[in-house]
């Protein structure tokens, strides 16, 4: 489908009529292009998925789209009727039947459902200015049954799922449409949610598109283009690079235009990634643990060779993030031992464990890692923040260089050292963080959902780095609720059941299929399924 789709009638073998049309969209920022003419066009009862690398333009679209930004140029149509980009504001988008849900859902766990959505409509009033409850929630429940959410307007929204919410904020904002004339953005709504959310809130979005909504989805997972999208168009550096439906578009077409270079395959090979052979797995484990028990792991049994990189996969509440945080000493084990490089370990804290060679990178960045407010500079240097200090005076030149150094050798996309890390992209977060760890040269690196609300050409750099650290020996242990990322970089794969192990797989073997066959299961299997010998 092309830009010039857009705005064509009825004609015999025209396309079909572009619900959402934008044309020429051009947005600088101190000189500097953000967006250099981009053309979009979104057929109705659609769902058009938009792709590209951190920092290519399709957020700053959807915020020209919504009026948060003025555009320097072009036009913007919905159903037809055209409006210059430069006059669009977020009352002229609402009134245009454009509906936004970003990332940040701004829902609220404490509130019942129903007045999470009389945030968005209003509360139902008598005339002496009481709220008409049974109101409020009749039509509350009336948007759940609609929309497929299975709620009741007065549980508190804190108590559903996180796909659920991310629905809940879907129907508020699409509550006043009569049927589906409205047109529904999504920026990153999966960016947070395990596979198996995504998965739910994908069928959701694909249900609605099948009844006529039409829906633009802004996402990095390609999975979920695959089973929901119809068409897709692809940014790199400000510009459309390409487009097209989703049937003719493979994955590596599309890395390549995100990238502008032809790959064959999204995976990167070992062989160019890993600065020396990797050890032997079969050498004495770095890491070992029998028996991990605290709620809800019952008795888990895993090791870690040195250069080995083994994943954790399950569904939501299986246990996996509860086995790096008592590896790391935020937890303690009600049952079980563990043992680093063939001693007890028993960590009596995180700075126990650090001290010890272990670093995590934990699931949250926001919350419990990135220090937003300060520096590249400072967030780089947090973890060997001692080295810098000499008679209590600190040596600013030589931390600047370092993270200068830090950011070359990690693709770090920033302006520069002093600009706040809450500024970059959440991929150049995750790099930051990742190189400030390594700069303790760690045994045993353990990283809770590495690549998540990353983008594709940030993630690929952040598996050159784990599989170069893997060859320097360093055991890395992974959890992660993306199946395509554990078989793309893992050598082993534990699937975790109702905290216990319910299989071992080799990626070499198995395919994702069977992986996610085994963390759906409802019960561990009888016996786990080793990895054999690699043909």
């Amino acid at each position: 489908m092309s830009a010039a789709s857009a705005g064509t009638g009825g004609a015999p073998g025209a396309a079909p009529a572009a619900a959402l049309a934008a044309h020429g969209i051009t947005k600088t920022f101190g000189g500097a292009a953000a967006l250099t003419g981009v053309d979009l066009a979104v057929e109705k009862g659609s769902i058009h998925a938009l792709l590209g690398g951190n920092g290519s333009g399709k957020s700053t679209l959807i915020k020209c789209l919504a009026g948060v930004y003025q555009a320097d140029a072009g036009t913007i149509s919905v159903h037809g009727q055209s409006v210059p980009a430069r006059q669009m504001t977020p009352r002229r988008a609402r009134e245009a039947g454009l509906r936004f849900v970003h990332q940040d859902l701004a829902v609220f766990d404490s509130l019942t459902v129903a007045e999470n959505f009389a945030l968005d409509s209003g509360f139902p009033t008598n005339p002496f200015q009481g709220i008409r409850w049974r109101e409020l929630r009749s039509r509350a429940d009336e948007l759940l049954d609609v929309y497929g959410i299975s709620a009741r307007s007065t549980d508190p929204l804190g108590t559903l799922r996180p796909s659920q919410k991310t629905m809940v904020a879907v129907a508020r904002a699409l509550a006043d449409q009569e049927g589906s004339e409205y047109v529904l953005l999504l920026d990153e709504p999966t960016a947070s949610l395990p596979e198996d959310e995504s998965r739910e809130l994908m069928a959701a979005l694909r249900s609605r598109a099948d009844l006529g909504q039409t829906i633009v989805l802004v996402t990095h997972r390609f999975g979920e283009i695959a089973e929901v999208a119809d068409h897709v168009t692809v940014f790199r550096d400000g510009s459309v690079a390409g487009l097209g439906p989703v049937a003719e578009m493979t994955t590596p077409v599309i890395v390549s235009m995100m990238s502008g270079e032809t790959v064959s395959s999204t995976a990167i090979p070992r062989a160019a990634t890993e600065a020396a052979p990797a050890p032997s797995h079969s050498a004495a484990p770095v890491f070992e643990g029998r028996n991990l028990t605290r709620h809800p792991l019952a008795g888990v049994d895993l090791s870690v060779a040195p250069g080995e990189i083994v994943g954790l996969a399950g569904l939501a509440g299986s246990g996996r993030s509860t086995v790096l945080r008592a590896i790391f000493g935020d937890t303690a084990l009600t049952a079980g031992s563990m043992s680093l490089d063939g001693r007890p370990h028993k960590p009596s804290s995180p700075a126990d464990a650090v001290h010890c060679g272990i670093a995590l990178v934990p699931e949250d960045r926001h919350r419990d890692a990135a220090f937003l407010d300060l520096a590249v500079r400072e967030n780089a240097s947090a973890t060997v923040i001692g080295r810098y200090w000499r008679r209590l005076l600190m040596n600013l030149r030589l931390e600047r260089s370092d993270a200068e150094r830090l950011i070359r050798e990690h693709s770090v996309r920033t302006d520069g050292t002093e600009i706040p890390i809450g500024q970059l992209s959440g991929g150049n977060q995750q790099k930051v963080i990742l190189a400030r760890w390594l700069r303790r040269n760690p045994r045993l690196l353990l990283l809770d959902e590495p690549t998540q609300g990353v983008d594709v050409m940030s993630r690929q750099d952040i598996y050159r780095t784990l599989r170069a650290l893997a060859g320097q020996g360093c055991g890395i242990l992974v959890a992660s609720s993306d199946l395509d990322e554990l078989v793309e970089l893992c050598d082993r794969v534990l699937v975790l059941v109702d905290g216990r192990i319910a299989g071992e797989f080799s990626p070499d073997e198995a395919g994702r299929g069977e992986l996610a066959t085994a963390v759906m299961s409802a019960a561990p299997a009888s016996q786990p399924r080793h990895k054999g010998p690699v043909a």
